[in-house]
């Protein structure tokens, strides 16, 4: 299942090269469009200001409209101007009374007058008998019945060519805001296909009643990207060929395939080791903690770092811990009926408290064997969350009942789960060996393991420290009165012969008691 699931997030780069692509090229495609639609009506806004500014000046200067020094004005911005085409003026019917050439002017009305906030003018769009291209008409209200109107292009710039602007297949559409067309340039206008695979740009110009909307389909500019497809596409094989190589040498280094870490435990490869856990006070043997290693055939053995995570990921954990309880029940079966304050420690993990399966697990192993209930210990780690509370703690109350006990190993390095204490009911916490790692001089304070160790007092829960690998470290924890621990100082974990063999040299004499004694003596 990890080999798939990372092949799949192998190949992942390369779907996801058109995706990327696809995205990219539409924002850089549709930015550029939106460059060439604010080009057009900033040019449109300024022909509009030009053709006002004409007006304005024709009227101020002319006493009266039609009269020598009005037509010597108007030939004045004929010449400066060079989008000025005509000057008419006329009366609210459309009669003509002169205009900038002496001529009549023949011209066809194409939409409604718009007013231009801010300004008294309207604007409209009309064509030249005889010239279909489009003119925008600026009509100033001299009087109660004549108009003064100046004639201009909307849009110069394109008039003057569209090379610079417009690219192979891109199409521009400028109108008023009312939805009347002025220009269409291109093979076919924005407005004309509502067509997802059409990138588009409006953009309106600013106070003149007027819009711009340029189109081009983005298959045609897709095209256009074909050489970085090849680049991106080479590159995502070349990226999932590596992460497929890394967790192909991982696999072949861990030596764990899928099928592997199962026929291992229906072989027996897996096995306790004993690690003992001591009195810092008495320096007796008061129990040990099960640890799991992989012993392979060949003799090799694999720690667990190798193979936990699989295992927990794989739902093999809970057949794993299964087998590792009943060879527990034949190994210590003798010494926990000779000394019945003998203590068990099995680490459990987050799936047995969602599988439930656990508390029948427990007493189908170890119901009438020679290790009661009241020896047992399941810790709990703290490195991983117990994402489901409510399952959790219905089968921690059922492991209660029983009479075993529950201890949080790894306590305080994980989810901040230290609220299982009072939540969950547990007996015990385990001060990581990070923590006891902090411990240089007995003298020397050290505050994380002083926090911890008066919480677990101010709410009656027993500790025991691991790690402990020097007298140092003894020294400090058992002048603050934490009795029980384990470590490299006392023993490794170790095989079950090793281990009975130093159990029996370390029995402790029998007595009615438990941990909680252990650690006020």
């Amino acid at each position: 299942m990890l080999l798939v699931l990372v092949a799949l997030l192998a190949f992942l780069p390369v779907v996801a090269v058109d995706f990327v692509l696809d995205s990219y090229v539409k924002a850089r495609e549709t930015e550029q469009l939106q460059t060439v639609a604010d080009v057009v009506t900033r040019d449109a806004m300024a022909s509009v200001h030009e053709g006002i500014a004409s007006l304005h000046r024709i009227i101020a200067d002319s006493p009266s409209l039609c009269a020598a020094t009005f037509r010597g004005n108007v030939s004045r911005e004929l010449q400066s101007s060079s989008n000025l085409r005509q000057v008419i003026v006329e009366n609210l019917d459309g009669v003509q009374y002169c205009s900038a050439y002496d001529a009549g002017v023949s011209y066809r009305v194409q939409s409604e007058s718009l007013t231009i906030p801010g300004y008294s003018e309207t604007l409209s769009i009309v064509t030249l008998d005889g010239d279909s291209s489009p003119l925008l008409k600026i009509t100033h209200r001299s009087s109660q019945q004549r108009t003064l109107s100046v004639l201009l292009p909307a849009t110069p710039i394109l008039l003057r060519g569209v090379g610079p602007l417009l690219g192979e297949g891109t199409s521009v559409e400028v109108a008023l805001t009312s939805g009347a067309p002025i220009m269409t340039l291109g093979d076919k206008g924005p407005g004309a296909t509502d067509s997802a695979d059409t990138l588009m740009a409006r953009s309106f110009a600013g106070e003149i009643p007027l819009r711009a909307e340029v189109a081009v389909p983005f298959s045609l500019v897709r095209a256009q990207y074909t050489q970085l497809d090849v680049t991106l596409t080479i590159a995502a094989c070349l990226m999932g060929a590596i992460l497929l190589a890394m967790t192909l040498q991982y696999a072949r280094r861990t030596n764990i395939g899928p099928f592997d870490l199962e026929r291992a435990i229906m072989a027996g490869e897996m096995k306790p080791y004993y690690q003992p856990v001591m009195n810092l006070k008495t320096g007796k043997l008061i129990g040990c903690e099960v640890l799991i290693r992989w012993v392979k055939k060949n003799g090799e053995v694999v720690p667990p770092g190798a193979f936990i995570d699989y295992a927990e990921m794989s739902g093999l954990a809970i057949p794993m811990t299964l087998s590792l309880m009943e060879q527990v029940r034949f190994d210590l079966d003798h010494i926990c009926r000779q000394v019945p304050d003998f203590k068990v420690s099995i680490n459990l993990f987050e799936g047995h408290f969602r599988d439930g399966s656990i508390v029948e697990d427990i007493q189908s192993v170890f119901d009438g064997s020679g290790i009661s209930y009241r020896q047992l210990v399941f810790e709990i780690t703290e490195r991983r969350p117990l994402d489901d509370r409510n399952a959790a703690n219905r089968v921690m109350t059922a492991m209660h009942k029983l009479g075993v006990r529950i201890a949080m190993d790894d306590a305080g390095t994980g989810h901040s789960n230290l609220a299982y204490l009072q939540t969950l009911g547990i007996d015990i916490i385990k001060i990581d060996r990070i923590f006891v790692e902090m411990i240089k001089d007995p003298t020397d304070p050290v505050p994380v393991i002083d926090g911890l160790i008066s919480m677990a007092r101010e709410l009656d829960i027993d500790i025991i420290a691991e790690g402990v690998e020097t007298q140092a470290q003894a020294l400090y924890l058992r002048g603050r009165d934490v009795v029980l621990a384990q470590g490299y100082l006392f023993a490794p974990p170790m095989p079950a012969k090793p281990f009975l063999t130093l159990a029996h040299a370390l029995k402790p004499q029998p007595r009615q008691s438990n941990i909680a004694q252990d650690i006020a003596a």
